[in-house]
């Protein structure tokens, strides 16, 4: 085992490649998570709600991250192996389906080259060390709701609350931080955008953020302190308030749609996460 680290440590070059095909093959499952993971709520919601109201709900075949298998969403057809070849597939069928040609769309293999992305940053970043498995499954958490959030307006427990729950656990041995402040970022970062959500409800008679949001900065501040909340807080309004400008601009973004706050508190904690030094003694020098 020593001579393997040793050798994946100084071959970089395959090491990076390793990485980079392994974010590809996660993207790929990535963007199943995605379309799947709303869609297996929304049942649950309607058949929770339809034994609240005494009914029996219907039937209905299995739908989970693995069952069905993925299907054409224009003829329906089945995909096989050569269909779901990350990026590939896409280039090689010219972004068709072989079956229809309906056009696929372009999200598919983006989400793909971004999580490759964010896998050979992380070993930039932390190199051949626990700390790069943990980075790769905080960017690729992210990534994921950050696209549910732009979709849907939601941030799932089902990726909030495991992403909180993990960054404690690994830091009970200080992977980040001490474990004293791992809790107390969880627990502030909870209540900080809490009580900010119940001053502006107060103050205006509308919902300013969705309590995804309170989960996913609790999270944040478990896995990087309590040092790391307002210069993440910061950041994420700053991208937030400039990605509000571009879109209304352009327009893109009317008074009817809600711009998410998640994909900007996502995004603000990925860059803590790989320049989280340099984003704290920024912040301080500024305050100072």
């Amino acid at each position: 085992m020593a001579e393997l680290n040793h050798w994946l440590t100084t071959e970089s070059s395959v090491l990076y490649l390793l990485v980079t095909l392994l974010g590809l093959l996660v993207g790929s499952f990535l963007n199943v998570v995605i379309h799947r993971l709303p869609l297996m709520l929304q049942r649950d919601w309607q058949r929770e709600c339809a034994e609240l109201n005494g009914q029996t709900p219907a039937e209905a075949p299995p739908f989970n991250l693995c069952t069905p298998r993925s299907r054409c969403p224009h003829c329906r057809h089945q995909l096989g192996a050569l269909d779901n070849i990350p990026v590939l597939s896409w280039l090689w069928l010219r972004g068709q389906c072989r079956y229809c040609q309906a056009s696929v769309a372009r999200r598919y293999p983006l989400v793909e080259l971004a999580s490759a992305a964010l896998a050979a940053l992380a070993l930039w970043r932390f190199g051949a060390s626990p700390q790069l498995l943990a980075a790769l499954l905080f960017s690729w958490t992210l990534l994921c709701m950050t696209l549910i959030d732009i979709d849907h307006l939601l941030l799932p427990d089902d990726l909030t609350l495991p992403l909180l729950w993990l960054g404690l656990l690994l830091n009970i041995n200080g992977l980040f931080v001490s474990l004293q402040s791992a809790v107390l970022g969880a627990a502030f970062g909870y209540g900080i955008l809490w009580s900010l959500y119940w001053l502006f409800k107060l103050a205006t008679g509308k919902e300013g953020m969705g309590y995804g949001d309170f989960k996913l900065l609790a999270a944040i501040g478990a896995w990087f302190g309590w040092q790391a909340l307002l210069p993440v807080l910061l950041l994420a309004s700053f991208t937030g308030a400039a990605l509000g400008i571009g879109l209304m601009a352009s327009r893109k973004l009317g008074e009817d749609r809600v711009l998410p706050f998640g994909p900007a508190l996502a995004l603000a904690g990925w860059l803590y996460l790989i320049w989280g030094k340099q984003l704290t003694g920024f912040y301080w020098s500024m305050a100072l």
